[in-house]
C-alpha cells in the first residue's frame, strides 16, 4: 500500500497509540506520547510529529517503544521516523510544561497554541450522570471565564475525564477568545519548574510566568501536597490570579477537604469556588463512550453485543474503557476474527479476570442497601433517614462501607444514595465501620454474610 489516507491514517494510529500506553506509566504517557501526530503511515515507514523543542528528546527516550507499538499494529519492518511539528500546517502539539529525569520539558502551550490533544473537546465528551456537573460547570467557564465558577475545582478518581475537560476549556477558550493566555500545567510540574527556578535565581521569571495570565488550569493539584516551599508559591499564585479576577480551574483525585496534607487556607480557597465531582461511568455512560469512540475512529461494529460485553467487564474509567475497545479490534484485525462478544470476552480475560478485586466490584449501591436493610431488619428508608438510633446507625455505616468497597461510586456519589449525606459523613462512616469490623468478631461475621449474599468476596 502507498501512504494511508487520512481517516485510516488516524485510526491506525489510534492502535499505536493504545499499544504504547500499555507499556507506559499513565503520566509519562499523558505528557510525551498522547501528543505525538501521525504525518505518514506506509508499508515502508511511519512518520510522527513532536513538538519542535522535545522531538530530539522523545527519539532517544521512547523510540524503542514506538517503533515496538508500531511493528505489533503494521508488521515487521516498518521503520518509524520523529519530526519536529510543521507549524505552517496547524499540528501543534503542545503540551504542559513539565520536567523529566532531570530534562526541561517543552515550554507551555501559549494563546496562540492549541492545549495537549486538540480532539479533546466538549463536542467530544460523554456526558452522564457521573460527570453532569462536572461537564457543565466546564463549559461554563470557558464560555464565561472568571464570571461564574472561580475557581472550579473538578474531583474523582484517574481516568474519568478530568483532563478531557480540561483540555476542553482550553480549547474552547483559544478558539472564542484567541487573545486570552491560557497556561496548563500540573502538580508535579508546577512543583518541578518552581524548584529549578529557585536552583537557577529565576524566580522572579516563574512569578511572572504563572501570575501575567488569564486562565490556569492545574491537573492533580493533589501533587502539591507536603511541598512546603511550592505551597507556599501557589498560595500567592492562586491569589494573584483570583484577586485579579483571572479564571483558575483545578482537578484533583479527592475533594478538597481530603487534602489533609495541604495546608487550611489553600483547602479553603479550593472549597470558596464550586467543586464538582466526576465518578466512574455507570452502564449506559459506557456504552455511549464505546459506540463513540468506535465512530471517531471508522471502527465496523456489526455485533454491539461486543461493546456490551466490554462494558460489562470494565468499569473502572474511561480509559480503561477505550483502551479495552482498541486493544480488541486490534486483536480482530490482526487474526482476521470478527468482532464478536466472545472474541472482546477472549481479549478481556487477559487483562481483567473475573477474580480478585475486579470481581468483587460488583453490586450497585441500591443492591447493596436492599440486602443490608434485611440482614438488620430494618427498611431502606430507615436506612437512608436522619435517624441517628443505633439499631439504623450501625446498619447504615456497613451499608455505606460496602458501597465504598465493592461498587465504584464516588464517596459524593454514595451521599447521595444515603439522603442526600456530605461526602465527609460517608468517609466518617466507612472508618467507623472499618474499625468495628476489625475490633469486633461478630460485626466482621455480619459483614462476611451480607458479603455472601450478595456474591461477593469480603472485602
Amino acid at each position: 500500500m502507498g501512504a494511508a489516507p487520512s481517516d485510516e491514517l488516524e485510526h491506525i494510529w489510534s492502535l499505536v497509540r493504545s499499544q504504547m500506553a500499555l507499556v507506559v506509566e499513565e503520566p509519562t504517557f499523558r505528557l510525551w506520547l498522547e501528543p505525538l501526530r501521525p504525518v505518514e503511515i506506509s508499508e515502508e515507514r511511519v512518520v510522527v510529529e513532536a513538538p519542535r523543542h522535545s522531538y530530539r528528546w522523545i527519539q532517544d527516550r521512547f523510540g524503542r517503544v514506538i517503533a515496538a507499538a508500531v511493528e505489533l499494529v503494521i508488521g515487521d519492518g516498518v521503520g518509524v521516523q520523529i519530526v519536529a511539528e510543521d507549524r505552517q500546517r496547524g499540528n501543534a502539539a503542545g503540551s504542559p510544561a513539565e520536567m523529566c529525569d532531570g530534562q526541561q520539558a517543552p515550554e507551555l502551550p501559549t494563546a496562540s497554541e492549541p492545549l495537549g490533544n486538540p480532539k479533546l473537546t466538549f463536542d467530544q465528551f460523554v456526558i452522564g450522570d457521573c460527570n453532569r456537573l462536572a461537564h457543565a460547570a466546564a463549559l461554563t467557564v470557558a464560555e464565561m471565564p472568571a464570571q461564574a465558577y472561580n475557581p472550579l475545582f473538578i474531583y474523582g478518581p484517574p481516568g474519568v475525564g478530568k483532563t478531557h475537560l480540561l483540555n476542553a476549556i482550553a480549547n474552547l477558550l483559544l478558539l472564542h477568545n484567541p487573545g486570552l493566555t491560557v497556561r496548563a500545567t500540573n502538580g508535579e510540574a508546577f512543583t518541578n519548574e518552581f524548584l529549578a527556578a529557585l536552583a537557577d535565581g529565576r524566580a522572579d521569571v516563574f512569578k511572572k510566568r504563572f501570575r501575567h495570565i488569564d486562565v490556569l488550569l492545574m491537573d492533580d493539584v493533589q501533587f502539591l501536597e507536603r511541598k512546603t516551599k511550592t505551597e507556599e508559591e501557589f498560595f500567592h499564585t492562586f491569589n494573584a490570579l483570583h484577586d485579579g479576577g483571572r479564571q483558575v480551574v483545578l482537578t484533583s483525585d479527592r475533594p478538597p477537604a481530603d487534602l489533609s496534607a495541604l495546608e487550611d487556607r489553600l483547602r479553603e480557597r479550593f472549597q470558596a469556588g464550586l467543586v464538582a465531582d466526576i465518578a466512574p461511568p455507570g452502564f449506559a455512560t459506557r456504552m455511549a463512550i464505546l459506540r463513540k469512540r468506535a465512530h471517531n475512529d471508522g471502527i465496523e461494529v456489526s455485533d454491539e453485543s461486543a461493546l456490551t460485553a466490554i462494558a460489562e467487564r470494565v468499569q473502572s474509567n474511561v480509559r480503561a474503557l477505550e483502551g479495552a475497545l482498541i486493544r480488541t479490534v486490534a486483536f480482530s484485525s490482526l487474526t482476521g476474527r470478527p468482532l464478536t462478544p466472545a472474541l472482546a470476552r477472549e481479549v478481556l480475560d487477559g487483562l481483567y479476570p473475573r477474580t480478585g478485586p475486579a470481581a468483587r466490584r460488583a453490586r450497585s449501591v441500591e443492591d447493596i442497601q436492599a440486602a443490608t436493610a434485611k440482614h438488620f431488619g430494618i427498611t431502606t428508608d430507615e436506612l437512608v433517614s436522619s435517624a441517628r438510633a443505633t439499631r439504623i446507625a450501625w446498619p447504615r455505616q456497613v451499608a455505606m462501607y460496602l458501597s465504598r468497597e465493592l461498587t465504584d461510586e464516588s464517596l459524593p456519589s454514595i451521599g447521595r444514595h444515603f439522603g442526600g449525606r456530605d461526602h465527609t459523613t460517608v468517609l466518617h462512616a466507612c472508618r467507623r465501620a472499618s474499625s468495628r469490623i476489625s475490633d469486633d468478631h461478630n460485626s466482621r461475621e455480619a459483614v462476611e454474610k451480607l458479603c455472601r449474599d450478595l456474591g461477593c468476596e469480603t472485602p
